[in-house]
């Protein structure tokens, strides 16, 4: 996605906020003059920042109610809002059973995972037809059922069909907490869609948390000076964007870097 552009056809010299009076201590008329004298803007353009500026100031009252209902509308109340978050809590004080199970000391927790991604989405080159902050919304959300289930792994046994049930429901859950809305709306869409891997943003956002595991994987082998292949052999193979697969191999490069240099890298 490509950034924008200022347009051309709107640059002028710049002009001191300070020449002109109030809008406020200005009748409508008296407004319109005052910008009457402005040498600086050609005739086409002026015309066009005119029109601009009597749809923005004729009526300031214009549309208050409606957008005060469409605020109300969007945002949880304090009392939810802070119910919601309160919950959330538990993202950071749950940690990954993954690190758990091959007793990790201090392992990160699910919070930690989510918000590096989240980093990802952030530092990622333009992709046409990606919408990064999509993306960055995506990895913060996409494990936020697990506040509720806790980080469920293959190793548990439960299936996959169970798994998607059972965080759905934990997602409504969280979302009534949140007191419905546009908010929580926003929280399901992106869930779904990271679910069903339904979009080019969740393509990428599922290559991200690949990407977050081995390269965690690799921090913790060389903190710990262990060797943690299984995380690198689940995901070989199963990364779906150029972005994600040119940082995994970045990832795996360095770590046969390290590993080959201590005589413990696994003929694979």
């Amino acid at each position: 996605m490509s950034s924008a552009t200022a347009n051309p056809s709107l640059s002028s010299p710049a002009i001191s906020h300070s020449s002109f009076p109030s809008y406020h201590s200005l009748s409508r008329r008296q407004f319109s003059l005052s910008f009457s004298f402005t040498p600086s803007f050609s005739s086409k353009n002026f015309s066009r920042s005119l029109k601009l500026v009597s749809l923005c100031c004729q009526s300031p009252n214009i549309g208050t109610s409606s957008t005060v209902s469409a605020m109300s509308n969007s945002s949880p109340s304090p009392s939810s809002a802070i119910d919601f978050l309160t919950l959330c809590h538990r993202l950071k004080t749950t940690k990954r059973k993954g690190w758990i199970n091959h007793r990790i000391k201090g392992p990160e927790s699910i919070a930690d995972h989510m918000y590096r991604m989240a980093l990802m989405g952030l530092i990622a080159g333009d992709i046409p037809g990606v919408n990064r902050e999509r993306c960055i919304k995506m990895a913060v959300v996409h494990d936020i059922a697990e506040a509720i289930v806790g980080d469920i792994t293959p190793s548990d046994g439960i299936p996959k069909e169970e798994k998607s049930r059972m965080e759905q429901a934990a997602l409504n859950e969280m979302c009534e907490v949140l007191g419905g809305g546009m908010r929580a709306d926003e929280i399901k869409e992106l869930w779904t869609e990271y679910e069903n891997n339904s979009s080019l943003e969740a393509n990428l956002v599922k290559d991200f948390d690949k990407v977050e595991m081995i390269l965690q994987a690799l921090e913790y082998e060389t903190e710990h000076g262990m060797v943690l292949d299984e995380f690198f052999l689940s995901t070989a193979g199963k990364f779906q964007t150029e972005l994600g697969k040119s940082w995994a191999a970045e990832v795996i490069s360095r770590r046969k870097s390290t590993l080959a240099s201590k005589g413990k890298l696994a003929a694979n």
